[in-house]
């Protein structure tokens, strides 16, 4: 492994070779090799901080690269593995049928893709006008039911997936997410489903995206706020709310909307301040469409978007929501691109993109 040199030794002729930055492959703005920028960058979005990126390099590898340093070069992979992720986004969102390649529905694969969307709130160095910090990342999931393995007690486990993510309007990261879809199969296979938490901005980018797909609401999204509903209506009860809880899920998961709509109705919360905070009623009646539970789950779709919620578990959280943590608009978006590469099991196209031909595949360790 090259790290950071400018001769080379010949022991028959025990005689010092100087080389040059491009026999080395030096990155000019770095001053070092792209096999070192490539570890530094890959533990970096590993651990919880560039820190404890020093500590563990020196430790380790005997490096010794203060925090500044592996920031930069953080940044240095991640912003030009997202540039060329927004390049390719744009040019397929340009000619979505050739990037599609569309064929026959005769022709098309008897498979379910799936496309889950989230947002989570990370804290950034930019404040909006009423004073907060607090921006959200859109994380997007792509996989296909044949790439899920189910296990005996009932859950199952994705073997293969594709995260993307992004800091900003949906107008970028709906660019992302659509050419993830596309690189799953999207316009290949015979269906597609959508999951989402019922924000509008989600429903309203997959119908512009993907107009032929079935859209579901996540089920234990809504069963969250059936029972914040139920705990306002009978606060300190247990008992009571609880029993109020299970008996509109029930309704909503046997497709008897209009007695779990009554249900509601006929209990009405304490004030109006209270009842704008969940707005049940609202939130059910306006996701009609995407709340078939019996009829998904008879078609064998899945119903519930935890395998997103986890997703920002360990894309987002796990290493940009560190106390005291604050971000650059840049910074995050760099960072949330490499982690949404590790968790995809995609490293590999990382090491790729920063090689120049020196080396052949399969030279270099396997990505995690």
């Amino acid at each position: 492994m090259t790290l950071i040199r400018n001769i080379d030794y010949c022991p028959p002729c025990r005689k010092t070779i100087p080389q040059g930055d491009n026999e080395l492959g030096i990155i000019d703005e770095i001053r070092a090799t792209e096999d070192f920028i490539e570890i530094v960058a890959y533990v970096a979005q590993m651990v919880a901080s560039y820190e404890n990126a020093s500590d563990l390099l020196s430790r380790t590898m005997g490096v010794n690269i203060n925090a500044n340093q592996i920031k930069k070069i953080t940044d240095y992979v991640g912003s030009r593995i997202h540039k060329e992720q927004m390049e390719k986004a744009e040019e397929s969102c340009k000619k979505p049928e050739v990037a599609m390649g569309i064929i026959p529905e005769r022709e098309k694969r008897d498979i379910t893709l799936y496309i889950a969307t989230d947002g989570s709130a990370v804290n950034t160095r930019i404040q909006d006008e009423d004073g907060s910090t607090w921006k959200e990342m859109k994380l997007g999931m792509t996989f296909l039911d044949k790439d899920v393995k189910k296990k005996k007690d009932g859950t199952f486990r994705i073997k293969k997936k594709e995260y993307v993510a992004y800091l900003g309007s949906v107008n970028e990261f709906k660019k992302l997410l659509f050419e993830s879809a596309v690189k799953a199969g999207y316009g290949k296979v015979k269906r597609v489903v959508i999951l989402g938490d019922g924000a509008v901005w989600i429903w309203n980018m997959c119908k512009e995206l993907f107009p032929d797909a079935i859209c579901i609401l996540d089920l234990f999204h809504l069963k969250e706020k059936i029972f914040d509903h139920a705990k306002l209506l009978f606060p300190n009860n247990e008992k009571k709310y609880t029993k109020w809880a299970k008996l509109v899920s029930y309704y909503i998961e046997t497709e008897q909307v209009k007695k779990a709509l009554k249900k509601i109705k006929d209990n009405p919360l304490p004030t109006v301040e209270l009842e704008k905070k969940v707005n049940l009623h609202g939130y059910i009646s306006n996701n009609i469409e995407r709340i078939k539970y019996l009829e998904y789950r008879n078609k064998g779709y899945y119903v519930g978007s935890g395998m997103i919620e986890a997703g920002n578990k360990v894309v987002v959280q796990k290493r940009m929501k560190q106390a005291g943590q604050r971000w650059s608009k840049e910074g995050a978006q760099n960072m949330v691109t490499l982690r949404a590469k590790y968790e995809s099991g995609d490293w590999q196209d990382v090491q790729n993109k920063l090689l120049t031909g020196r080396e052949t595949p399969g030279t270099r360790r396997k990505a995690a």
